[in-house]
């Protein structure tokens, strides 16, 4: 047994470890703190012991008993917490055991993500927390991402864990009768999660498989927990998003288009799966946002090519989306899937007037749509006004002029232009 072995074991089960001993301490940082030590108790006694039959369970119990004899020597008990301790003291490792072979530890995540997602705090918070406390990424890593400084993401994530505490948040799956709000937030804090790592919004790569794979890895929680038909239309868009992952750049790192990408090099298998979840959540007839997204999705994903798209399935698609949930982006995507139905001139009108409208004066993909659809009508001037606006929008590092995705807009332009 050596310290790699044991590393495994912490990239596998920290999270779970962590939610449990939330739930038994009752406190973020003094569970954080717990973590730290169970495994530093592993790295001593395991390599003289042996790994334990039950090593969740194990550093769960060292954990919790290590932050409650180090709370009683600082004196710091609440009575409430007080209260829950003395309850974890009655537990007993054969108790942690039970709990770790009947699936309640993994209850314990799912709490930890509505706790994480409760609409008490702001949505920042609830992703930054959620990131740091359920997908285990650390503060640099989060404000990366989201072009913040570290300091800043720090104070963040502590001010919405004194809030839990302050206002005493539960610590639970909420009941029948609030769960469809509830549930909403979770939904939208994940996909937030998820196109980050699908579009990171800062750093020279284009994708973040290992934030991607957080999301997914959360959406098949909330599935199997919680089979909503929301959270099964949620899992199996980012399925078929994710299965193109691999032909979303060229080897340069520039973007391939989804009409130019190689279909061939899909993940074929998640696509079948989130084609399966899609069916499946429509088999409910409780059809949602997240739903249809998913079903547009796996319309282009069954299409051999781009031409051979079923466009009137996904304009129709579009459009009970619209009556459900009213979005410029929505009518910009509806917008396009019009000019593949009806030709660049009739998508063209539905774009001018959503720009006409200015809510989507700053949208880069706005312009990059309006620029493409002039050139197809050989509007020059136009288009180029176009590439340009879309091009002093972008923000991402690959995206910026002399970036990858810049370069590649201006390429197509300055090929176009000299036609």
């Amino acid at each position: 047994m050596n310290s790699e072995a044991v590393d495994a074991i912490y990239r596998t089960e920290s999270r779970a470890v962590l939610a449990t001993l939330i739930r038994l301490l009752g406190d973020f940082d003094v569970a954080e703190e717990a973590l730290h030590e169970a495994f530093r108790a592993a790295l001593e006694r395991w390599p003289r012991d042996g790994v334990p039959a039950n090593p969740r369970a194990w550093l769960v119990s060292a954990g919790r008993f290590k932050a409650i004899d180090q709370l009683r020597r600082q004196k710091r008990f609440e009575p409430f917490d007080d209260e829950r301790h003395d309850r974890a003291d009655d537990d007993g490792v054969d108790a942690l055991e039970r709990l770790a072979d009947t699936g309640s530890v993994q209850d314990d995540r799912l709490r930890l993500i509505f706790t994480c997602c409760h609409p008490a705090l702001s949505p920042d918070a609830q992703v930054a927390l959620t990131l740091r406390e359920v997908c285990g990424l650390t503060t640099e890593e989060i404000a990366a991402a989201y072009l913040t400084p570290a300091p800043t993401l720090a104070q963040r994530i502590v001010r919405a864990k004194a809030k839990i505490r302050d206002a005493r948040i539960p610590y639970e799956v909420p009941a029948a009768s609030e769960l469809a709000p509830r549930l909403e937030s979770v939904l939208r804090t994940v996909y937030l999660v998820f196109n980050e790592g699908y579009a990171a919004s800062s750093g020279v790569q284009l994708t973040r498989p290992d934030v991607t794979g957080e999301a997914i890895r959360l959406g098949r929680l909330l599935v199997e927990l919680l089979p909503e038909p929301e959270a099964m239309g949620l899992l199996a868009l980012m399925l078929l998003h994710d299965s193109r992952r691999a032909t979303r750049a060229g080897e340069d790192g520039e973007i391939v288009l989804l009409a130019d990408q190689d279909r061939s090099r899909w993940d074929h298998a998640q696509i079948r799966e989130g084609i399966a979840w899609v069916e499946r959540a429509l088999a409910t007839r409780r059809i949602g946002p997240y739903v249809l997204q998913a079903a547009i999705a796996a319309v282009h994903a069954q299409a051999p090519s781009a031409e051979a798209t079923d466009w009137p399935e996904i304009v129709g698609l579009y459009d009970v989306l619209l009556r459900l949930e009213p979005s410029p982006v929505v009518e910009l995507n509806r917008a396009v899937a019009v000019a593949m139905r009806d030709g660049p001139a009739a998508g063209l009108v539905l774009v001018d007037a959503l720009l006409d409208r200015g809510e989507l004066g700053d949208y880069r993909l706005a312009h990059a749509a309006r620029a493409d659809l002039n050139r197809q009508l050989g509007r020059r001037e136009a288009a180029r006004e176009a590439y340009e606006r879309a091009l002093a929008l972008t923000k991402q590092d690959a995206e910026k002029p002399g970036g990858v995705t810049a370069r590649s807009l201006r390429l197509r332009f300055e090929t176009w232009n000299k036609e």
